[in-house]
């Protein structure tokens, strides 16, 4: 059993893949396209993607690929847990420039569905977290951009004070919302 979500943007998606445990631990079927696809998640995934995150407060994205490579992504969290974030960047989108911020763990076993036209980035809650993540798209460098995590015109409240963010150079100069080309429309 999948249960699918909507979020305060209907095209991001909480799932919960069921799980069944015991004394041992337990079992979960964390992807099934058949089953995705009758929830109404129809995005084939060719690559999947590993991190680890060593310090809590480490704050990757906010990323995405432009077209033609494109990205949906489902995320996972395998060990710890993190406040996971996606941006509309679709220009005629009614919800253009609104966010979704869901706490994902490796305890609660949510996944969050992020089509196309977003950018995509979080925070970590724990030390040593793990993220296993599906695309749909290979990576490109040439295609690969990002958004500024902490835009005020987004207004993404992030479980780290500014000053306390363990960022990359890159995300450090990512450009504003209001500075960002027209990649989607």
């Amino acid at each position: 059993m999948l249960v699918v979500e909507p979020t305060v943007i209907p095209d991001v998606k909480i799932v919960t893949p069921q799980r069944f445990g015991d004394n041992r631990g337990f079992f979960s079927e964390t992807y099934n396209r058949g089953r995705f696809v009758d929830a109404g998640i129809d995005a084939e995934f060719v690559q999947d993607n590993h991190s680890l995150s060593a310090t809590v407060g480490t704050v990757r994205g906010l990323h995405f690929q432009s077209e033609p490579f494109a990205q949906a992504k489902l995320i996972r969290v395998v060990r710890g847990s993190i406040l996971d974030v996606a941006v509309d960047i679709r220009r005629s989108s009614p919800t253009f420039g609104k966010h979704v911020a869901v706490e994902l763990s490796a305890r609660n076993g949510r996944q969050l569905f992020i089509p196309v036209g977003f950018a995509h980035g979080f925070c970590t809650l724990e030390p040593d977290t793990e993220i296993q993540y599906k695309v749909s798209n290979y990576y490109s460098a040439a295609h690969d951009h990002g958004l500024l995590w902490n835009d005020r015109a987004i207004g993404i409240f992030w479980p780290i004070n500014q000053d306390d963010a363990v960022l990359s150079e890159k995300d450090q100069r990512q450009p504003a919302l209001a500075e960002l080309p027209f990649y989607f429309d």
